[in-house]
């Protein structure tokens, strides 16, 4: 019951955290959050490469072997690339997400999956260890900030108050903590299952980094300054190396 708790506590961290700072953002003048939200991006892109590629790979390596782990890395990458064309993985951080521009309702259905296997990967992470399960969960915050700060501009360009963008974005974050509950009883029941799953959890992080984030920060979606980016970058990365 202690790492339950502990894996339903860090998914909250993670994802209301973010919605918390998100929201929090809003209530600043728009030329300050212009500024910190890039820097939000190219933060999140070094904490989730660092946890996917320094933290939960090398667990997934160890338990199968390099085939097994890279053939579940593939897999998923190729998972998150059909559910991208099915409109339903597309991280947003402005209210211009191509994807998302004419349907607030599929934002949060988007946001809904998205924040169940971001709580999945950190009951995952809370089976294989406690210090794993904290590094994920600064991750899934860090990228949680800038993409529920996209959402909150969909939805209020949409027409949405921001009391009930709030409401539905903080329904959407329940799916997190669902996510981080079952991934941790089943795969407490068939530990065999975590190293493919810790794989496939890679892909996520990667696959939100070098297909959504990346790409921005290369067109100067959000901040053109390469050396910033590439500070923030590292930021990240040695934030997971630290802890």
């Amino acid at each position: 019951m202690r790492l339950l708790a502990i894996a339903a506590g860090l998914s909250l961290l993670g994802g209301f955290g973010g919605l918390g700072v998100a929201a929090s953002l809003l209530a600043i003048p728009d030329r300050v959050r212009s500024r910190l939200v890039p820097w939000l991006v190219s933060y999140a892109v070094g904490t989730l490469l660092g946890v996917a590629l320094l933290e939960l790979m090398p667990q997934a390596l160890a338990a199968l072997g390099p085939r097994q782990a890279l053939g579940t890395l593939l897999g998923g990458i190729l998972t998150f690339f059909v559910l991208e064309k099915l409109a339903i993985w597309r991280h947003c951080h402005t209210h211009e997400c191509d994807v998302h521009r004419s349907s607030a309702p599929l934002v949060l259905i988007g946001d809904a999956a998205h924040n169940f296997m971001d709580g999945a990967v950190i009951g995952a992470a809370v089976v294989t260890s406690i210090p794993l399960a904290i590094n994920t969960a600064i991750a899934v915050l860090a990228h949680e900030i800038p993409h529920e700060v996209g959402d909150f501009a969909i939805l209020l360009h949409a027409g949405y108050s921001k009391s009930r963008a709030l409401m539905f974005n903080a329904l959407a974050e329940t799916a997190g903590i669902a996510g981080a509950v079952l991934a941790f009883l089943f795969l407490d029941r068939l530990p065999g299952i975590g190293p493919y799953f810790l794989a496939f959890a890679t892909a996520s992080f990667v696959y939100v980094a070098m297909s959504d984030l990346i790409p921005d920060l290369h067109r100067g979606t959000f901040d053109d300054s390469p050396v910033r980016q590439v500070l923030l970058v590292g930021a990240g990365i040695g934030t997971v190396l630290l802890l």
